[in-house]
C-alpha cells in the first residue's frame, strides 16, 4: 500500500503558498487531542498523568474542527488519550475529512475492531496503531497483556477492510532492535502503508526516567534500527531519519506542529506546556522561539521528536534543492 499521490501534491502546494507568503513560522500538521482520557497506563507516557484534573474533560465536533481551522494545516493527527474512546470521534474525523484534510488518527489498536465500522475507507483517513515492539515487549510497554495481539487484529481488520494503515513505535533505552526488526517485518508482511519510528521524551511528570534516551544514545540505537538493507518502508522522511542517525542537524521547529487540546493549544510545543492558550498565532511568534529548543532550555536538550525536527527538515530542504529531490524521490519509492 502506497500514500496517496495527492496526499503529497496537496501538501507541496500547502508548502509552495507559505514560502510565497514569505512566512517563517507556520504549521504542517494540527495536533488535535480530543480526550486525554486512556484505556492504557504505558510506560513512558505522560499525558494521563499531566492532565489528570480534566481527564473527563471531550472536545466537541464544533471546537475540534474550529481549532483545525484556526491552524490551517492540511494534515490533521488525532490523539490523546486513546481517540477511539470519544463518543463523537467518527463525527470529528467526517467533519475534517469534509474539509479536504488528511487524517492520521493515532490509537493502541485495543479498540480498533469494535469502532471499525463508524468509518469509512478513504484515501484522506489513515489508523496510526502504536506498536513498541512484537508481543513480549509491547505487553510489558503497555502493562497489559494481550494488547500486541489486539493490535495486530485490529491492523489485520482494518486492512481487509481497505483502509490505509501506518503505525508509530517509540524507542527507549534498552530497546531490543532484533525485536523491533521482527516486528517491521511482520507489519511490512501485512501491507501496512508505512513505519513511523521516534524517540521517547523524558515528561517531567513520568518516573523512571532511565527509561529515555539521551541525544548520543537514541544516534547510537537509530543507526542500527535504521537499518538501510532491511529496506522497511519507514514513513518519516528521509532527513528525518538521517537526524535520527546523527548524519545531519536541525534546530528545533515545534511550531510545525501545534498541538490542541482540552485545555486549549499547548504553549509552546506537543511536548512542552508551559501554558495554555486560545490563540493559536501565539505559536507562531518568532519571539517565543528564542526561549526554546536545545541549547537555550534544559528539557529540550535531548528532544530529537518528529513532532520538533521533522518539520525542520522540511524546511531547511527547502534551502537545498538537492534535500528536496531527496524528500520527493523517497516518497514516491514509498
Amino acid at each position: 500500500m502506497r500514500r496517496p499521490v495527492k496526499l503529497d501534491l496537496k501538501m507541496a502546494r500547502y508548502l509552495m503558498a507559505q514560502k510565497m507568503k514569505r512566512r517563517k513560522h507556520f504549521p504542517f500538521v494540527t495536533m488535535i487531542e480530543p480526550l486525554e482520557a486512556c484505556n492504557l497506563h504505558c510506560i513512558g507516557c505522560g499525558r494521563v498523568i499531566e492532565y489528570k484534573d480534566a481527564i473527563h474533560e471531550r472536545l466537541s465536533v464544533e471546537q475540534s474542527l474550529a481549532a483545525v481551522n484556526a491552524s490551517g494545516a492540511p494534515i490533521v493527527s488525532v490523539s490523546g488519550g486513546e481517540p477511539l474512546l470519544h463518543e463523537q470521534i467518527g463525527e470529528i474525523v467526517r467533519a475534517i475529512i469534509a474539509e479536504k484534510r488528511f487524517i492520521y488518527l493515532c490509537t493502541n489498536g485495543l479498540l480498533l475492531r469494535e469502532k471499525l465500522d463508524l468509518f469509512k475507507p478513504s484515501p484522506y483517513l489513515s489508523f496510526v496503531v502504536h506498536l513498541d515492539g512484537t508481543k513480549k515487549i509491547h505487553d510489558y510497554v503497555t502493562q497489559r497483556e494481550g494488547t500486541y495481539e489486539e493490535a495486530i487484529a485490529g491492523i489485520r481488520e482494518a486492512l481487509k477492510r481497505g483502509f490505509r494503515v501506518n503505525t508509530n513505535s517509540t524507542l527507549f533505552h534498552g530497546s531490543d532492535v532484533k525485536d523491533l526488526h521482527a516486528l517491521f517485518s511482520t507489519l511490512t508482511e501485512m501491507g501496512i502503508e508505512g513505519l513511523m519510528v521516534s524517540p521517547g521524551y523524558a515528561y517531567e511528570d513520568v518516573s523512571g526516567k532511565e527509561l529515555f534516551l539521551k541525544r548520543q544514545e537514541s544516534i547510537a540505537v537509530f543507526r542500527k534500527v535504521l537499518d538501510p538493507s532491511r529496506a522497511f518502508p519507514f514513513y518519516n522522511n528521509p532527513l528525518y531519519l538521517d537526524f535520527l542517525r546523527g548524519e545531519r542537524q536541525y534546530d528545533c521547529a515545534a511550531w510545525t506542529t501545534p498541538t490542541y487540546t482540552v485545555l486549549g493549544w499547548r504553549k509552546p510545543c506537543y511536548i512542552l506546556a508551559d501554558e495554555h492558550t486560545d490563540d493559536v498565532e501565539e505559536l507562531f511568534d518568532p519571539k517565543l522561539w528564542e526561549r526554546y529548543g536545545p541549547g537555550k532550555d534544559r528539557r529540550c536538550t535531548n528532544c530529537m521528536m518528529h513532532s520538533s525536527f521533522e518539520g525542520a527538515s522540511i524546511l531547511k530542504a527547502f534551502s537545498h534543492p538537492r534535500d528536496l529531490l531527496t524528500v520527493a524521490l523517497e516518497e514516491r519509492r514509498g
